[in-house]
């Protein structure tokens, strides 16, 4: 190792020690299951946003974006960025107040799984049995493209060995989420999301006035076809249309299923505090999405004579920008943010998998007696099998982290989409309609994925969603005789004064 890599490596160290050291602080704070997978619904607006954005957006948003742009230009990444904003947006306006508010009006319900089921007073568990089994398979390769990136990072940064580095980062991300739960999770999500969007913010703007700013930057970007910086133009000898570009809009119906980012919502300390965390939400998300974009289309040029001939190459563009522009131990702290992405939904993802399984099945299932210290044992045992199943997953360093992120995307989005938003705003949605919907949304993504040409080259997420929307309606509407309780219930929720 030389100089320039022990003096990173130093700034690596002094950031994972405080990640550590957040975990071990809020540990003595984690005395219940509420605690430690909600918070106790004490979280302020500030940290709900910032939370729940950089544990949305991952590595993604820092590697396999701005690799994206790179590799093809602006549009599909454009696109998707678009579709991206509006489904944040959204799920802040329509889903986060009325989230909150029936999690709590539904016996205080804790995870996705066990308001489910209380929202449609399911004793038999056969909701939330499956909608833990969703969780868990899905989260399982998502989590993989955080570790994912994680070892893509330590790779490029230091030369290691491919799974040394995937080795190290999960180990500190493990290390504090069984630590502290979700008071760690959202306090690391914090700082987090903060260094993601100063480094991503300067390293896009430094880079971009570098090559020559509005002027000579454009022109000399230009050379690589108009539609390298223009997402209005089809590149030559492609059929890039409507339907491909509705295909990456529907990115966007993805955050109405997002387990990670719905706990959020559950979390906050207040539903007058929705709006400002819906502000701070949205102002990063922006910003941060434009640098990004900004990142992968200027580093065309920025690096010269350095290239990227795949897309899985191309995710490490936005470390070597850092690496060209920012002294070594500043840009060892800032690539710090790669970090901190992998990590901030890694962790998360770890955390409701775990109570997934720990509380909504283990406890409401297979040993309802099971006492509040056993089930979090059970939950920190999940996170450790979770994660090695993770890294198995994970193993193959030439697998795109934006390609692993979009079908686990699209998993989440198909199968608690429909159901989420039906539960919250259908009177006569049912338990039938539910579990038609996750397993007919859910399937659809599975076996759409494995086809390909003509309409099957749409994003799965958008038929998904769709199939899983009119099995949730159909299965209802099935139902000849719905459960008044279930009625007189979601009448008392809409009666409710925020």
């Amino acid at each position: 190792m030389n100089s320039n890599q022990l003096i990173t490596a130093l700034a690596f160290a002094l950031y994972l020690g405080l990640m550590l050291a957040i975990g071990f602080f809020t540990f003595n704070k984690t005395k219940s299951t509420s605690d430690y997978f909600l918070g106790g619904r004490s979280v302020g607006p500030w940290f709900t946003a910032l939370s729940a954005e950089a544990s949305d957006m991952s590595g993604w948003l820092l590697m396999g974006l701005p690799g994206l742009a790179y590799f093809t230009g602006l549009q599909e990444a454009f696109w998707t960025a678009v579709g991206l904003l509006i489904g944040t947006y959204l799920n802040w306006l329509l889903v986060a107040k009325r989230m909150r508010k029936y999690s709590i009006h539904a016996k205080d319900s804790i995870t996705i799984p066990e308001f489910l089921t209380n929202r449609f007073h399911d004793n038999s568990k056969v909701l939330q049995t499956i909608s833990s089994i969703i969780i868990l398979l899905f989260f399982i390769v998502y989590t993989a493209s955080g570790f994912l990136a994680s070892a893509k990072l330590f790779t490029s940064v230091f030369g290691m060995n491919y799974y040394a580095a995937l080795f190290l980062g999960v180990a500190v991300i493990l290390g504090y989420t069984l630590l502290g739960g979700y008071l760690a999770v959202v306090a690391t999500d914090f700082l987090q999301g903060t260094l993601m969007f100063f480094a991503l913010f300067t390293t896009g703007v430094i880079a971009f006035f570098a090559i020559g700013g509005l002027h000579n930057g454009f022109a000399q970007l230009a050379q690589f076809g108009e539609h390298f910086i223009n997402p209005f133009v089809t590149p030559p000898g492609t059929s890039y249309g409507f339907l491909q570009i509705i295909s990456a809009l529907a990115w966007g119906l993805g955050y109405f299923g997002m387990p990670h980012i719905l706990v959020r919502f559950m979390s906050i300390r207040s539903n007058h505090e929705v709006k400002t965390s819906r502000r701070i939400a949205m102002v990063w998300v922006t910003i941060a999405m434009a640098a990004a974009l900004l990142v992968g289309v200027v580093g065309k040029v920025f690096l010269l004579p350095l290239t990227y001939d795949s897309q899985s190459a191309a995710e490490a563009v936005f470390i070597a920008s850092m690496q060209k522009i920012f002294p070594t131990f500043i840009a060892g702290f800032f690539l710090c943010a790669i970090l901190a992405a992998s990590m901030s939904t890694s962790d998360s993802q770890l955390l409701v998998a775990s109570s997934a399984f720990s509380k909504d099945v283990y406890k409401a299932v297979l040993r309802k007696d099971a006492s509040d210290k056993e089930t979090l044992l059970v939950s920190r045992i999940t996170v450790v099998v979770i994660t090695i199943i993770a890294i198995l997953l994970a193993m193959d360093p030439t697998s795109s982290i934006f390609d692993v992120v979009s079908y686990a995307w699209a998993g989440f989005g198909a199968t608690f989409g429909p159901v989420i938003l039906a539960a919250l705003f259908w009177r006569r949605a049912s338990r039938n309609g539910a579990i038609g919907a996750m397993i007919g949304g859910g399937l659809t993504v599975v076996i759409w994925k494995q086809l390909s040409g003509g309409i099957f080259d749409v994003y799965e997420l958008l038929p998904g969603f769709i199939v899983g929307a009119l099995c949730m309606v159909i299965f209802s509407l099935l139902e000849k005789h719905p459960d008044q309780k279930v009625f007189d219930e979601f009448d008392a929720f809409m009666a409710m004064e925020d």
